[in-house]
């Protein structure tokens, strides 16, 4: 076994990085790949220790930064684990979701699947505040977290207050990101329901159609005008919703 591990102990040798962040890096690395997965019980401090050649002390260090970090939970008596890290928004705030995975530490991307501008139908028009048939703008995209997808966003936009949309670059900007930059938000509506994605949408996700998902319906405002409305469905095993409320005392 001792013999095995010496080209990993060569390895990290050779990395110019200090000994603890070597063993975060490794450890990240088999976390996001799905070596440990959610719930895994990593190697404990004195195996770490020996494998990279390094005092337990520097180990526990690697260790500590991570459960502060939030990707490892320590459970007395048991061991260390990785935690369920879903990614998750809040419901009290509209944020740009490539600044929210970039703030976690991973790699934000996306797929754009429509660009286009269509007439509203009946459920368009009741929700972006239009006539029946005006002219409005749809995209749909996939949002991805270190390639998974996490969010497949329906937006519905009114060219009245954001006529550039649709030239927008998606790879480098998110519609949030344009919305707020031509129209600053200063209402949101959120509603949210539980549900099983249909077979289009489980395809966009890379899900089965049994897979529970948390669909929320989106409209925003910049002083009167309604801008927006969207639907962002999530796989309900990849992300959560969170809400805060601070109690008058």
């Amino acid at each position: 076994m001792a013999a095995s591990r010496e080209p990993q102990r060569n390895m990290y040798l050779a990395n110019p990085a200090p000994r603890y962040r070597q063993i975060e890096e490794f450890l990240l690395e088999k976390i996001r790949s799905g070596a440990y997965p959610a719930h895994h019980q990593i190697p404990p401090e004195e195996q770490l220790a020996r494998d990279f050649g390094v005092s337990r002390m520097t180990a526990n260090k690697a260790i500590r930064d991570l459960v502060q970090g939030g990707w490892l939970i320590r459970q007395p008596g048991l061991g260390t684990f990785v935690t369920d890290r879903k990614a998750e928004s809040s419901l009290h705030e509209v944020l740009n979701i490539a600044a929210e995975v970039r703030g976690r530490g991973n790699a934000y991307s996306n797929d754009v699947l429509r660009r286009e501008a269509i007439e509203a139908d009946d459920e368009v028009a009741l929700r972006l505040g239009v006539r029946l048939g005006t002219r409005v703008f749809h995209t749909i995209l996939v949002h991805r977290e270190n390639d998974v997808p996490i969010q497949l966003e329906e937006r519905f936009v009114n060219p009245k207050w954001v006529p550039g949309y649709l030239d927008t670059d998606f790879s480098r900007h998110t519609p949030n990101e344009v919305l707020v930059a031509a129209c600053p938000i200063s209402d949101v509506e959120h509603v949210v329901e539980a549900v099983l994605a249909d077979a289009q949408t489980a395809a966009w996700l890379g899900i089965t159609t049994a897979t529970p998902c948390l669909l929320m319906t989106r409209r925003t405002w910049s002083d009167e005008h309604l801008v927006s409305y969207a639907r962002l469905t999530h796989p309900g095993d990849r992300y959560k919703l969170r809400s805060s409320m601070r109690t008058p005392r």
